[in-house]
C-alpha cells in the first residue's frame, strides 16, 4: 500500500469533515475518558499522535489537561484542528508530524496516545514498527502509551479472515496489500486502508521494543458507549503499555 494513497484519504475534504463532526459532537468516548484519567495526571506532558481534528485533545483539555501536544501526519487535519481550537479559544498546540520519525528528544513525554486505530493505518509492518519504536523513545521511564486496534479474532470478522487466508495462500490477495491482515475497502468517504492484527503479533513486537504490556481490553468491556460512538467506530481493543 502506498503511503500517499493513505495520506490522500485523510487529507480529503470528506474525511476531514467527518473527523471535525466527531470532534464537535462525539468528543471523548466514555472508555477513553476512564482510561486517560486513570493513567495520566493533569500536569503530565502528553503527546497525541494521529490527532485528526482534535477530538481527543479537545476532550482532554476540557477535563483540565493543559500540557497536550497534538500531532497528525495529514496537514488538512491539522489545519482544521487549529481552526476549531481557535473558535473554542483552547490553547492546544497542533503540529504536523510523522509518527515514524518524531522530531522530539528522547524521554520527554509523561504519556502518549495514538487513538482511533491510527497506528494500524500506517501501511507496511516495518513502518508500524518504526512508529512503535518512536513511541517508546520519546516516553519517559514509567511513561504510559495507549493505542487501539481491531483484532482478527473478533467473532464478527472471523469468516472474512478465513477467506482471506485462503487467498493469501494462493497468492490471490489484492495487489495493494503488503501484510496478511491488511484491508483496503471502499467506503462512502473513499478507499480506506487499515491493518487488522492478531493479538500475538502486537504483543511480540511491543516486547521486542521494550514495552511492558499492562492491559489489553476491549472497549465494550470498559464502557457501554453511546449509539453515536458505536456508529463512529466499531468495537476495538485498548492497548495500555509502559516504558519500564
Amino acid at each position: 500500500m502506498k503511503e500517499q494513497t493513505v495520506l490522500d484519504y485523510f487529507n480529503s475534504d470528506t474525511v476531514v469533515s467527518h473527523y471535525e463532526e466527531a470532534a464537535q459532537i462525539i468528543g471523548l468516548w466514555d472508555s477513553e475518558e476512564k482510561i486517560f484519567q486513570r493513567l495520566f495526571q493533569k500536569e503530565d506532558t502528553i503527546l497525541e499522535l494521529g490527532c485528526g481534528v482534535g477530538r481527543i485533545a479537545i476532550g482532554l483539555y476540557e477535563l483540565g489537561y493543559r500540557n497536550i501536544l497534538a500531532t497528525d501526519y495529514a496537514k488538512n487535519m491539522i489545519k482544521k484542528a487549529r481552526h476549531l481550537a481557535k473558535i473554542l479559544n483552547y490553547s492546544i498546540p497542533f503540529r504536523q508530524c510523522n509518527a515514524r520519525d518524531l522530531e522530539f528528544e528522547d524521554g520527554v513525554f509523561d504519556g502518549l496516545i495514538f487513538g482511533f486505530n491510527g497506528l494500524m493505518q500506517i501501511p507496511q509492518k516495518e513502518e508500524r514498527i518504526k512508529a512503535m519504536k518512536e513511541m517508546y523513545r520519546v516516553l519517559k521511564i514509567n511513561g504510559y502509551a495507549v493505542f487501539t486496534s481491531h483484532l482478527r479474532s473478533f467473532n464478527r470478522h472471523k469468516k472474512f479472515w478465513e477467506k482471506e487466508k485462503i487467498l493469501w495462500r494462493k497468492n490471490q490477495q489484492l495487489p495493494d496489500l503488503d501484510d496478511f491482515g491488511d484491508r483496503f475497502e471502499s467506503t462512502n468517504m473513499g478507499d480506506l486502508y487499515i491493518h487488522v492484527p492478531e493479538r500475538s503479533e502486537i504483543e511480540q513486537t511491543l516486547k521486542r521494543i521494550g514495552f511492558k504490556i499492562e492491559v489489553v481490553v476491549p472497549r465494550s468491556v470498559i464502557a457501554n458507549e453511546s449509539a453515536r460512538v458505536r456508529e463512529f467506530s466499531d468495537d476495538c481493543v485498548f492497548w495500555v503499555v509502559r516504558k519500564p
